[in-house]
């Protein structure tokens, strides 16, 4: 491997073969697809919102059981904590420096939006398929 005189790696970075780890342009990409998917789905839910602050409790659970009204929902929390968790990612990896604590940080981020997910997800659907 020859040494560019014009490379900013660090002698020690070029013996340990660090580089980049090839997976930011995915991340990058996922971030910006879910933000312009945030987009709609936000203003879906806004109206949503606003239709169950007027409704009854049998009204808000007939409106969540409609299907078009169900999908929304789910793709609404899909999208927005994948969204949340990627970001968050970024944050930790940008402004938590100790390796441990930072790999814990990410486990718990991730590990909070499949749970949310789940736990709205299985709201959803159970009063979509009425149970």
């Amino acid at each position: 491997m020859s040494h560019n005189p014009n490379s900013i790696r660090t002698p020690l970075a070029r013996v340990r073969g660090l580089g980049a780890a090839k997976s930011g342009t995915g991340h990058f990409w996922m971030q910006r697809l879910t933000a312009v998917a945030n987009i709609p789905l936000t203003f879906a839910m806004v109206v949503i919102v606003v239709m169950l602050a007027k409704l009854d409790y049998a009204g808000a659970r007939a409106l969540v059981a409609n299907p078009l009204v169900g999908i929304l929902l789910i793709a609404f929390l899909v999208s927005a904590l994948l969204h949340m968790r990627l970001g968050m990612q970024v944050i930790i990896e940008d402004y938590v420096h100790e390796e441990g604590k930072k790999i814990v940080l990410i486990l718990l981020n991730t590990f909070f939006a499949v749970l949310m997910g789940l736990a709205s997800i299985y709201a959803i659907l159970r009063i979509g398929f009425g149970s």
